[in-house]
């Protein structure tokens, strides 16, 4: 079974994947940094229901952030076999010093972005240490970590090429492009060199977009429409935040869920997803979100009660974490 985890880490990103193989991925690192004292209170908070608004609408799981270190070991996973980071800005980079230093990582991945050092002493509170991390393990410095470059189109083995010859961890990346990278680079503007990947696990395409804007769909539209063409999952670009862009290619990918971050609700693209009648869930109302894959289903369980009640009423029915079930996905043949 092959299990996506979407973590509520406030305006940033984090998503773990637990692959058929055995293997663990995770795609960015927000709220790494939370104190254990910020954690421990945010369990007690919401383990005690506080996040029932009764029915207002505004669930307010933002309040009350996932540390993804400690997520990670309540799973009981000590190591991860991929880092992959979709592009260099500090929100996809917060914490990432202490998970390099709490959890050996095997591999990480870049798209080669050559964004200069951020100014620190006045960043919004992220730490110059996650940073300089992140530069020295990208330079292949970190030992017991490889660094790869990892551009549209590669394929090589664990990521999508099995000992079988078969699909490895199902991961296809589709963009960016070296262009779309230098672009990027010489724009200094870093959100069309995100990461762009298709999963593909159990008869689902569910695909991770990172911070992709205008020019990256251009060329996905161009060059893999059929390849994203009605999605089953979409992790939001940029957290779901409208950030002034075309929302044209969600008339290709279609997809039947599309998970968003957290950011202001007034930045969010609801208009987008309501006038094509696409189902959406935020972190903001359901906190942790948790995909399990299994028999061409993908059961959707959420952290907040409450949400989950106003969503599924009447199924109490809960996985291994004890999040309760939103219902599930089938396959389409």
């Amino acid at each position: 079974m092959a299990t996506i985890h979407f973590l509520n880490v406030g305006e940033g990103d984090c998503i773990l994947i637990q692959h058929n193989s055995g293997r663990v991925s995770m795609i960015d690192i927000s709220c790494g940094n939370l104190s254990a004292i910020e954690e421990t209170t945010n369990k007690l908070i919401k383990a005690a229901g506080l996040t029932n608004t009764g029915g207002s609408g505004n669930y307010n799981m933002k309040a009350y952030p996932t540390k993804p270190q400690d997520y990670l070991v309540g799973l009981g996973i000590s190591s991860i076999w991929r880092f992959i980071l979709t592009h260099p800005d500090m929100d996809h980079l917060d914490g990432f010093n202490a998970l390099m230093d709490e959890l050996p990582v095997n591999n990480f991945w870049h798209s080669g972005a050559d964004k200069p050092k951020p100014d620190f002493s006045s960043f919004n509170g992220y730490k110059e240490e996650d940073w300089d991390r992140y530069v020295k393990v990208k330079d292949d410095k970190e030992v017991g970590t490889t660094s790869l470059k990892v551009l549209a189109g590669t394929s090589f083995k664990y990521a999508n090429v099995g000992d079988d010859g078969g699909s490895g961890d199902g991961l296809h990346v589709i963009a960016p492009t070296q262009k779309l990278v230098d672009d990027a680079n010489a724009k200094t503007d870093f959100n069309d060199c995100s990461y762009v990947i298709i999963y593909r696990t159990g008869g689902f395409k569910i695909i991770f977009s990172g911070d992709s804007h205008d020019a990256t769909w251009d060329h996905i539209l161009e060059n893999h429409e059929q390849e994203v063409t009605d999605c089953d999952l979409l992790i939001a670009p940029h957290h779901g935040r409208d950030s002034g862009r075309s929302w044209k290619f969600l008339d290709v990918l279609k997809p039947r869920l599309t998970l968003f971050g957290i950011a202001r609700s007034e930045h969010l693209a609801y208009d987008a997803w309501n006038r094509r009648e696409l189902d959406k869930i935020t972190n903001n109302q359901a906190g942790n979100v948790v995909l399990d894959v299994k028999d061409n289903e993908m059961h959707v369980y959420v952290e907040n009660d409450a949400y989950a009640e106003s969503r599924n009423p009447g199924d109490s029915s809960r996985n291994s974490q004890g999040y309760r079930t939103l219902g599930y996905l089938k396959a389409e043949s």
